[in-house]
């Protein structure tokens, strides 16, 4: 029952709260030890508050759920965890990550709680919306970065807040072409009724368009290089063009469907370039 509790908060998808640690790796001048165990508790606050709502959503999808062949398999899908238990679970984890983040910084406790609160509104209904259900989670993402920001008294620029709602934006379409792939309907989920493999095909392929011009933007910023104090930050686009041609081939070459974060984690390729991404990005910015 323990290894259903842990399942039930999706420890997996964790790495998605690395956004909040994304403004201080992009601000060399501050980082310290402050900021850095303030950066730290505060992504493992961000933890806490998404696992709460993975719980909520699991217990207003789990009929859907149990149609899907990989989800049916969910604890609270499967049976292994009776609802009741799981919304304690879910009250307590969001309990504190909401008390967690007022005591860590008030503006902070803020974001915290604007992100369950969009989440709580997503799960309970609005992800039934075409589009603005992508849309909620691109949200979210930035949500983390804005509280990431707070943390080290930074205002995010508006480069990173773009990337950032690009990258989730194909993240959350990238799910949604999984559930057309495994050729799921309305009665998983309502919104696929305004989606087709075709729309989602091109929306990514216009999302990750604009990511790689958004980012050649921003490495070749007169702002940006002056600030970082490098001039060659340019040399790592090659990683971040590298890794989207790897996961289109994946996708439209070797049909491999799945969520975007199981096939990044489980592609050598694409970890390969976001490790070359991390070592050159750090080097030139700390080195």
């Amino acid at each position: 029952m323990l290894i259903d509790f842990v399942r039930l908060l999706r420890p997996k998808e964790w790495v998605k709260n690395g956004f909040v640690i994304a403004p201080l790796f992009f601000t060399p001048d501050a980082v310290n030890w402050k900021n850095s165990l303030s950066v730290f508790l505060g992504t493992a606050l961000f933890c806490l508050a998404s696992s709460a709502i993975y719980v909520l959503n699991d217990i207003s999808d789990c009929d859907g759920d149990r149609l899907h062949p990989v989800k049916k398999s969910r604890p609270i899908a499967s049976g292994a965890v009776q609802t009741g238990h799981a919304a304690v679970l879910g009250a307590l984890v969001g309990a504190t990550a909401l008390i967690g983040g007022c005591l860590l910084s008030a503006k902070f406790g803020l974001y915290v709680l604007s992100y369950l609160l969009l989440n709580a509104g997503y799960s309970l209904g609005l992800k039934k919306i075409a589009i603005l259900d992508i849309l909620l989670i691109g949200l979210g993402f930035v949500i983390r970065i804005f509280a990431g920001s707070v943390l080290i008294g930074a205002t995010p620029s508006p480069w990173i807040i773009i990337a950032t709602g690009l990258v989730s934006l194909f993240l959350a379409a990238g799910k949604r072409r999984d559930d057309l792939a495994r050729e799921l309907d309305v009665s998983h989920r309502s919104s696929l009724d305004g989606y087709s493999v075709a729309f989602l095909d091109t929306l990514i392929a216009i999302i990750l368009g604009t990511l790689v011009v958004s980012y050649l933007m921003y490495t070749t910023s007169e702002e940006v290089m002056d600030r970082i104090n490098s001039r060659y930050l340019y040399v790592t686009s090659a990683f971040v063009i590298a890794g989207i041609f790897r996961y289109l081939q994946l996708v439209m070459v070797f049909g491999k469907s799945g969520a975007p974060t199981d096939i990044v984690v489980g592609d050598r390729f694409i970890l390969l370039t976001l490790l070359g991404w991390l070592l050159a990005f750090g080097y030139l910015i700390y080195g």
